[in-house]
């Protein structure tokens, strides 16, 4: 092993200086296993990937089947390959009676830079607006509607006319204007530590969109496909978007991502120029026959209808801990704050030490995550809580 981790270390390009560095010989439902025979739990899902756990039967099948009978054969959009009519078909049965189209990518970036596109295309406008601790991805597009300075500084200049504004802040919803095309939103901001929109902000939001034209794009990229108690959080709050971002856990831990609108939305991206947005992978049929087979098994499992449970569970067990500020929960999308960044990287690298995989947040680096697959049960939670109250305490 390590051989290995020297070669990751210097062949493998870095994201930061000091990588998790665990090295994982297999994987299969929220554990974990190093070539040693360690086990850890998997208290993120690769950050809300692994919804319906890992290695699941149902996907690993479903990927054998489809690399069986073909797989990458054409650019995206030349073929007709039923795993993506049939994946588009079942996504859709979630989104608003008004979102009937779905465009397949590659990742969650991408589904952000060609919803942006789309919104541009359609209005005729350029103005766009995120929201201050917005996390969207690292491509440039997706960069400049971050919501934080400290990640954009060392690449400008990124999109111009891009605006930040507050969140959960009625008044800063003045901003949008005619000018507006699009304003993108996450309906509970992940790197910003699991913070979610309250339901009047959301509603007013929908109605200044309508008021002003301006596109209204919601980010489902960590929130979607069960994790906060629906298949995708928009349903919660009973507020349609125009656009529907998503990934991570679209393709049950294959890459996968899309952006969905109206079919009349949509077409603008055919014509004038044609290939208004193209992608060689997007809608991969390996990945599309694997998000299928892991859409179907968070219905048939009623998986997303678990999580509200599961939840309560958490929180019953974690709230009274010693230091704890705040904890925020939007289904299993769970932050404990502890207020001190200190303190809370003692606590996360003590559970890692602890066989507890687990990390902060981009924009909130005082508050834990905890967001495990869907499939985690009762008695799992519970040894999970035990172990983080074991050492909240012995840190404390």
């Amino acid at each position: 092993m390590e051989r290995l981790t020297k070669q990751f270390l210097r062949h493998v390009g870095q994201t930061s200086p000091a990588p998790m560095g665990i090295t994982v010989e297999r994987a299969e439902e929220i554990y974990l296993y190093t070539p040693d025979g360690r086990r850890y739990i998997d208290l993120i899902s690769g950050v809300s990937v692994s919804n319906v756990g890992h290695s699941n039967p149902a996907v690993v099948e479903a990927v054998k089947r489809q690399a069986d009978s073909y797989m990458h054969l054409m650019v995206y959009g030349e073929m007709i390959e039923s795993p993506q009519v049939e994946l588009a078909t079942a996504i859709l049965r979630h989104t608003p009676g008004s979102i009937d189209c779905l465009y397949f990518v590659n990742s969650g970036s991408e589904a952000i830079e060609g919803a942006l596109k789309l919104a541009k295309r359609y209005t005729g406008r350029t103005e766009l607006v995120s929201f201050r601790n917005a996390y969207h991805g690292s491509t440039h597009g997706a960069l400049s509607m971050m919501g934080s300075e400290y990640y954009k500084t060392a690449f400008r200049p990124l999109l111009p006319d891009v605006r930040q504004i507050e969140f959960n802040d009625m008044a800063a919803l003045e901003t949008i204007t005619e000018k507006t095309a699009a304003v993108l939103i996450e309906p509970i901001q992940g790197e910003g530590g699991y913070v979610a929109s309250s339901p009047e902000f959301l509603a007013a939001l929908r109605e200044r969109c309508d008021r002003t034209g301006a596109m209204l794009l919601f980010d489902e990229i960590q929130s979607g496909f069960g994790r906060t108690g629906a298949i995708f959080a928009w349903q919660r709050y009973g507020v349609a978007p125009d656009i529907i971002c998503m990934a991570k856990a679209m393709g049950g831990g294959m890459p996968i991502g899309g952006f969905a609108a109206s079919y009349d939305v949509m077409k603008t991206l055919t014509f004038d120029p044609v290939l208004g947005h193209i992608t060689t992978f997007g809608g991969h049929p390996v990945c599309c026959a694997a998000g299928l087979a892991a859409l179907k098994y968070i219905e048939d499992n009623a998986l997303a209808e678990s999580v509200s449970a599961k939840e309560r569970l958490f929180r019953s067990l974690l709230s009274d801990l010693p230091h704890l500020k705040e904890i925020r929960s939007v289904g299993l999308m769970i932050a404990l704050d502890f207020g001190d960044e200190v303190f809370r990287e003692k606590v996360t690298s003590e559970c890692v030490a602890r066989g507890l995989v687990t990390e902060s947040f981009l924009f909130c680096p005082t508050a834990m995550r905890i967001a495990p697959p869907l499939t985690i049960t009762e008695e799992q939670i519970r040894e999970v809580c035990g172990i983080v109250r074991e050492v909240v305490e012995r840190e404390a």
